[in-house]
């Protein structure tokens, strides 16, 4: 199949799921074209995701002269369905979500976009989040373009829903992956039932060299590392005091904060106020081989965040044989399951934040790698990537055949 992937930035350093799922289609044989609107952030180090580039259309790439030259041809070939979009945004000026000036935008990136679908002969565009890459999609698809699908992950796109008409582009798509029951669950509130049939669990994936690289725990490991970008909703902050009365109690432990993000300068701040510099390290923005690294020299992952789908760096962690900390919220008690795997607090409760960590501490390496194991298992049979793209190839063929 000739296929696109179309997202809001791609590569990026948190999304890495969607380079093995691009990855994985073209293993099976089938051509993929990479969308993207915005350019890769400064976070891009790895390897892989330096290839992606590459191989990357952007829209912002592109000058006004090619944009106006797209919406031009998109014009002379569908006049009815451009002057129905701009008529669907006049209509809008007062609803919530996108102002005028940004669904112009998407129309102006549908066009575009639409140029180069024509070119590579795509059959289907999968839209990766149901904001503004998907909208965009479904402008494609207005015009005469391909069908389209979307993958939902949440929470972001749950914190509006009626502003980015999540339920009209489920009824547009010709399937919407969901990467966890808990976010099936949340569609079918926007959703008319007769449309539920078009929802299907696809989960984001780790590869094998996850589950290669596990090793046992260090008998005098005591490290404990968070992946993510340093923003409200990963928890840092509660993370940290959660930590700092660990040590007040006279625990010897570390804790590195893996990645950056705009929430630095506060979290940095924290750390001195609370006198634990010495037990805290940043690391910035690092390589999927390096947060491989990181996590072999850790006891523990923990993950304290108040909003999440599903974070992809959990699976990660199991599939190297490490047990996670983490909250009950959203997709995370489907993966994580207490006392089996891990610990889960209740988002928020640093009381709770610092049991679990001195109980992670106070247990023995075998204990932790037996946890750590049974993690990984649960990883191999709900997340391996071959897995989850064979059931993306099938509704693929689906869409395509219908199409």
């Amino acid at each position: 199949m000739k296929l696109a992937y179309l997202t809001g930035q791609y590569p990026k350093v948190s999304h890495t799921f969607v380079r093995r799922e691009v990855l994985g289609l073209e293993v099976l044989g089938h051509q993929v074209t990479r969308l993207s609107v915005r350019k890769a952030d400064s976070g891009v180090v790895d390897p892989l995701d330096i290839e992606e580039l590459n191989k990357t259309r952007v829209f912002f790439d592109a000058s006004p002269v090619e944009w106006i030259g797209a919406f031009g041809v998109a014009f002379l070939r569908t006049p009815v369905g451009v002057l129905k979009e701009i008529a669907a945004i006049a209509k809008k000026l007062r609803a919530p979500g996108p102002g005028i000036t940004q669904r112009f935008a998407y129309l102006l990136e549908a066009t575009y976009f639409l140029s180069w679908v024509r070119r590579d002969s795509v059959e289907h565009v999968h839209a990766h989040f149901g904001r503004n890459a998907a909208s965009v999609a479904m402008i494609m698809k207005n015009l005469g373009g391909p069908t389209f699908s979307m993958t939902v992950h949440g929470p972001d796109e749950f914190d509006d829903t009626m502003g980015h008409e999540l339920g009209a582009k489920v009824v547009a798509t010709e399937f919407t992956a969901a990467i966890s029951h808990y976010t099936t669950a949340q569609l079918r509130r926007w959703v008319p039932i007769e449309h539920w049939n078009k929802l299907e669990v696809i989960h984001c994936s780790v590869d094998e060299s996850f589950f290669e690289d596990c090793e046992p725990i260090s008998e005098d490991c005591t490290t404990f590392t968070c992946v993510g970008r340093l923003c409200p909703q990963k928890g840092q902050l509660i993370l940290l005091d959660a930590f700092a009365a660990l040590l007040k109690e006279g625990r010897d432990a570390k804790l590195v904060l893996a990645g950056d993000g705009e929430m630095r300068p506060e979290v940095e701040a924290r750390m001195r106020e609370l006198g634990i510099e010495g037990h805290v390290s940043i690391t910035g923005w690092i390589s999927e081989r390096e947060v491989r690294a990181q996590l072999k020299r850790s006891r523990c992952m923990v993950l304290p965040s108040f909003a999440e789908g599903l974070p992809v760096v959990i699976m990660e962690a199991f599939a190297m044989g490490r047990p996670v900390i983490s909250t009950y919220i959203a997709g995370i008690p489907e993966l994580v399951r207490e006392s089996a795997n891990g610990w889960l607090v209740a988002a928020g409760d640093t009381v709770a934040l610092t049991t679990a960590l001195r109980e992670a501490l106070d247990c023995t390496p075998s204990e932790l790698d037996s946890m750590g194991h049974e993690g990984a298992k649960r990883v191999r049979e709900q997340h391996f990537v071959q897995t989850e793209v064979s059931k993306l190839e099938v509704l693929f063929t689906k869409a395509t055949s219908n199409g």
